[in-house]
């Protein structure tokens, strides 16, 4: 058995070197780069070519262009709305070449030469890429450079002949399919990771919850026999006043000795990431008529030891339960929350919230165990904290931490 939890705890820890996420974030970066770059090359040639167009749609058309490549250059730093500064500039300079024809008041000014927004076709199709499905990137990878060769057939567009049109138009074609064939085989190949890690932490999910209930059997049939069962046949072997006083001494050490076992905290082996108990709490969510809003921060790269997941999923869905069964008021609607939150590399906070009836915990019966026992009693065996948090009329927050400290006093 320690091999072969050797070898998933291994499997367990070990991140991918490449997820979806990643392939994701590098190339949405490698665009906001190559867009800057592209664009900074592309202002010497759209100023020389300022003279071709009507007066001001040139300074227009760049402060358009150029600031949607900015957006997306920051866009992709931040992580923020990065599909959507993608998409933005895909449909503007897909209407840049559209109204590039009607913007150009003397063609002869060009030369001959290709527009400037040439240069930034495949910034345009690889921002497509990024922002939508495949198909519709493949689509947009041949319609827009298919616009630009009938520009480029155009007087306004260099006046260039049907070979050289077709020529440029092809380039740019080659470019982008090069371009959506590279990102789709790295998301497969990212997906295909991605799954293989999932799939290797549901079986060590299994397997570290089975070893885990193993070891709390053996422990537990040991502290039974040695200590309980011993203890009770010596006392019923008690004749004399010696044998009951040792046999009062071996119970009172038993007491001890299970008082001890119930406060053990969690082992340091044996540890699971944190998005294992997430995938677990969601599944719990699916087995409810009411929905909850999850909201997950921080959860990669954290680890748990078994013992201290097992008591964070169950006191989470006892909180969860409890809030199904008592937050709910006649004629109004109750709003619930799950947030689940990584702390450092080895520690969990987990709310249940709602904007429910809430209730007075100094009130609560206390044959009511479903909060001391099933929640705060068992986080605290477990090494970790709860705290409910609850006025009537204004919801309950329930609180699970692990450790005690992760929730900074809770």
């Amino acid at each position: 058995m320690p091999a072969v939890d050797w070898r998933v705890t291994r499997i367990a820890r070990r991140r991918s070197t490449v997820t979806r996420a990643q392939v994701e974030t590098v190339t949405a970066r490698a665009l906001g780069l190559f867009g800057l770059v592209f664009g900074a090359q592309t202002v010497p040639v759209a100023l020389a070519q300022a003279d071709a167009l009507l007066p001001g749609a040139e300074a227009a058309l760049m402060a358009v262009l150029y600031g949607a490549i900015v957006a997306l250059a920051v866009a992709t730093v931040t992580k923020v709305g990065v599909r959507t500064a993608c998409l933005a500039f895909a449909v503007l300079y897909a209407v840049a070449l559209v109204v590039w024809p009607f913007l150009v008041d003397v063609p002869a000014a060009l030369g001959g030469s290709a527009p400037w927004l040439y240069y930034l076709c495949t910034v345009a199709t690889t921002a497509a890429v990024v922002a939508v499905r495949p198909i519709w990137a493949a689509v947009y990878t041949v319609v827009v450079p298919a616009i630009y060769g009938v520009v480029r057939f155009l007087p306004a567009g260099g006046d260039a002949g049907p070979l050289l049109a077709v020529l440029d138009a092809m380039y740019s074609v080659v470019l982008g399919v090069v371009v959506l064939v590279i990102v789709t085989m790295l998301r497969q190949a990212a997906e295909s990771v991605d799954s293989a890690q999932e799939a290797a932490l549901e079986r060590y999910d299994v397997a570290a919850r089975l070893h885990a209930n193993e070891i709390e059997r053996v422990k537990v049939d040991a502290l039974v026999h040695d200590s309980v069962l011993t203890t009770l046949l010596s006392a019923a072997a008690a004749t004399t006043p010696d044998q009951e006083q040792l046999a009062a001494r071996m119970a009172r050490d038993a007491v001890q000795r299970l008082d001890e076992a119930g406060v053990t905290g969690p082992r340091a082996l044996d540890r699971v990431g944190l998005p294992v108990l997430v995938r677990r709490l969601r599944a719990a969510l699916t087995t409810f008529n009411t929905p909850f809003t999850v909201r997950v921060v921080n959860a990669g790269g954290v680890e748990l030891p078994v013992e201290a997941m097992e008591a964070l999923y169950a006191a989470a869905v006892q909180a969860m339960v409890n809030s199904l069964q008592h937050a709910d008021e006649p004629g109004l609607s109750t709003r619930r929350e799950l947030r689940i939150r990584g702390v450092r590399a080895g520690g969990c906070v987990i709310e249940v919230a709602d904007n429910g009836r809430g209730f007075d915990p100094a009130q609560v019966p206390a044959e009511r165990l479903g909060l001391r026992v099933s929640i705060e009693e068992r986080m605290a065996n477990a090494g970790g904290a709860a705290q409910v948090d609850s006025r009537i009329g204004h919801g309950t927050t329930v609180t699970i931490a692990w450790p005690q400290r992760a929730g900074g006093g809770a």
